[in-house]
């Protein structure tokens, strides 16, 4: 019984030690547990959280008065350089995307217009939505072993985390479309078969 208190003695010197790994964990945890004890008590005018309400009006106007000086500025062809807040007038201006950017999915066909996707049914077991349904068929073709019968991609349960893109193989799916418009006036219509995701 003594060794093993012994043991476990030892096991939580490491969380004192001040040179140790956990010591910048102990220390945020002493500074919390200081906080929490020694928490000032607001006074009346900090009760009426006007100072806070009169700070985030003057810091909006900042930015308003800051930004409305540029663009009239600009007007005049003064301070060019200096670019003031832009609003996109969305959407007939659409904003400009990062090229890495993920956004609707699309399937990449061969030469023959056939999907590059072999039914390997990676991107639906790496799936963490579980949005992607595929029905695996034999291939005319002797060369390759299988392919989709049926891709089903259920976008109105996709969280666009990209990791059907990073484990398939074939490079056949791809989140490179640029499109990020995927409301619709029901469920159904978000539901994307092959054809609709070859089209994209």
């Amino acid at each position: 019984m003594e060794n093993t208190t012994e043991k476990r003695r030892q096991e939580l010197e490491k969380y004192f030690d001040p040179k140790g790994p956990f010591s910048a964990l102990r220390v945020s945890q002493m500074k919390r547990a200081w906080k929490q004890t020694n928490r000032r008590e607001l006074n009346f005018w900090e009760n009426t959280y006007l100072p806070m309400l009169f700070s985030g009006i003057a810091l909006t106007g900042k930015h308003f008065f800051y930004n409305v000086a540029f663009h009239i500025l600009h007007l005049f062809g003064i301070a060019k350089k200096t670019k003031g807040s832009v609003t996109y007038q969305y959407p007939e201006q659409q904003r400009p995307l990062a090229s890495r950017l993920r956004t609707r999915h699309r399937l990449t066909k061969r030469e023959d217009g056939s999907p590059r996707c072999v039914a390997c049914m990676m991107c639906e077991t790496v799936c963490p939505a579980r949005c992607i349904e595929i029905t695996a068929a034999e291939h005319p073709d002797p060369n390759i072993e299988k392919y989709p019968a049926e891709f089903i991609l259920d976008l109105g349960r996709c969280v666009y985390c990209g990791f059907c893109v990073e484990v398939c193989p074939e490079d056949a799916i791809r989140m490179d479309t640029q499109k990020l418009k995927i409301a619709e006036y029901d469920r159904s219509s978000m539901i994307y078969d092959k054809k609709r995701l070859m089209d994209e």
